[in-house]
């Protein structure tokens, strides 16, 4: 029989749960489908959701309910659900019994009022619009900051949000080594850019047949309508109200035919993770993503490693074809995969190639990290933006549509979360590497069944995990090491090496 102490947990733990999720049901509601009107009031419902799960997780009797069950969790095998259950709710109690819920429930309510702005002022290229919008998100934001203790920089209490355990300085250290090896790629590759053909992605690609091609891509990923849905979006996102019920988002652009299919394979490998953490972790704080980190892997794993390889568009070009048969006739598989991954310089990150990606990523690091070190105003964006944007890839921003407000994240009080994008590019390939090893088709001649095979090897190596494990333990343990950008590095000289036919080597140490 399970110990009284442990079932009392488990119900408290699931309440704090399905409290998260009913806002982030909300959430997902107010971005696809709920009038603009009812944003104030949206606002008001997501804030008393999240303080009043904020103060379940914070409370004094779940804190002596976990000192109550140390000596149990001592008793158990530390990998076991419940030892696991123990250990990561205290984690998480001690982490929240250090902000006020006020606090917790204000940061909810600006970020959500200003998503609404956000849409507008993108739509008018208007910062000053939602300045004020921002600087209100920094100033919660260090308030949060401020409610732990912190060696280095504010800004690691916003990482560890998305990536607990790493630091500000750690990642640095990453983007340095791929900054080194990145910039001097791009000014090669760009150097041959009339090689790959790329006008027949671009034209009138009617939305509705845009959505049918996404459809019928996502279904030989794994998508089921049983379970699953799939919803425009201004900017697309995943959320999960369980393991049954995933909700994906795209964004249909009648001139481009591919953007809408990445954003929906992106958001794809989002929603399977999710979808694949062990049953019995639901309704618990293990029931999830270790990191974003780990999270944004699973995305670009399925965007990128499998989504511009020329084995799943062997499969999907003939659809493709039956689908926009005046624009893609006479198009053959080799000149639409070298199309889709063509190095291109742009202003804007979502449109992003491999190559030039993790740039845009890592300027809007850099400059998330200047905002909390006080050496950037919030006013100053714009301009440090632009200047990044000339510095990094050459680009000149034509407004700030395109440049400082094309991303809804900061509008959304997402401090800390730029960064897991580019760590999930290097994570990605580490993946990939393993399970190379294990399903060797994966490659040019991929198949429906090694689509399922990889889905099965992820869920087995690392979605059914959750968060049993620190997102550095979850890595290492599906990869065998730590962070590593080596084989992602290998990975992009590879494949742009053969499209481009050049030799790309190492940056020099």
């Amino acid at each position: 029989m399970e110990d009284t102490r442990l079932a009392d947990l488990r119900r408290r733990l699931a309440e704090v749960a399905d409290l998260e999720k009913a806002a982030s049901l909300l959430s997902w509601d107010q971005q696809t489908m709920m009038p603009r009107a009812g944003a104030a009031a949206r606002a008001e419902q997501l804030a008393t959701l999240r303080r009043v799960a904020h103060e379940r997780l914070a409370s004094a009797e779940l804190g002596l309910l976990l000192d109550a069950l140390v000596d149990r969790e001592q008793s158990l095998p530390p990998d076991s659900d419940e030892a696991s259950l123990i250990r990561v709710a205290r984690a998480d109690h001690e982490k929240a019994r250090r902000v006020p819920a006020e606090l917790r429930a204000e940061m909810t309510r600006a970020g959500s009022l200003a998503r609404n702005v956000w849409l507008e002022a993108r739509a008018r290229a208007d910062f000053g619009l939602l300045l004020p919008h921002l600087e209100l998100n920094v100033e919660l934001c260090r308030r949060y900051a401020d409610c732990f203790e912190h060696q280095g920089s504010p800004y690691d209490a916003l990482l560890d949000i998305y990536e607990a355990g790493r630091t500000g300085a750690e990642v640095q250290a990453v983007f340095d080594r791929l900054k080194a090896e990145l910039r001097p790629l791009i000014a090669t590759v760009l150097e041959h850019s009339e090689a790959v053909e790329h006008d027949f992605l671009h034209g009138y690609f009617p939305p509705e047949g845009q959505r049918g091609a996404a459809m019928s891509l996502l279904e030989l990923l794994g998508f089921d309508p049983a379970s699953w849905r799939l919803d425009p979006t201004a900017h697309p996102f995943a959320m999960s109200g369980a393991p049954t019920d995933i909700r994906i988002t795209t964004r249909f652009d009648s001139s481009h035919l591919t953007e809408s299919l990445f954003m929906a394979m992106h958001e794809f490998g989002h929603g399977l993770y999710e979808h694949q953490v062990s049953p019995a972790l639901w309704r618990s704080p293990l029931g999830r993503g270790a990191s974003l980190g780990l999270h944004e892997s699973q995305s670009r794993l399925w965007e990128n490693l499998v989504g511009r390889s020329r084995g799943l568009w062997r499969m999907l070009l003939p659809r493709l074809r039956a689908a926009f048969p005046q624009q893609l006739a006479h198009v053959e598989l080799e000149d639409f995969y070298r199309a889709v991954n063509r190095v291109e310089l742009s202003p804007i990150r979502a449109r992003a190639d491999e190559a030039t990606y993790n740039l845009h990523v890592i300027l809007r690091f850099e400059l998330e990290r200047e905002l909390f070190d006080g050496s950037l105003a919030v006013r100053d964006l714009p301009e440090a933006w632009n200047a990044s944007m000339e510095n990094y890839l050459g680009v000149t921003v034509p407004d700030a549509s395109q440049g400082v407000l094309q991303d809804v994240h900061w509008a959304a009080g997402l401090f800390g979360y730029f960064p897991t994008y580019a760590l999930g590019n290097v994570m990605s390939a580490q993946i990939w590497e393993r399970a190379l090893e294990q399903i060797p088709t994966l490659g040019d001649r991929l198949t429906p069944e090694d689509i399922a095979a990889l889905r099965d090897w992820l869920g087995e190596r690392l979605h059914r995990h959750g968060r049993k494990l620190t997102p550095r333990e979850t890595l290492e343990r599906a990869v065998g090491s730590d962070l590593d950008p080596g084989p992602y590095l290998a990975y992009l000289r590879s494949k742009f090496g053969e499209i481009y036919g050049l030799q790309l080597e190492p940056a020099a140490a």
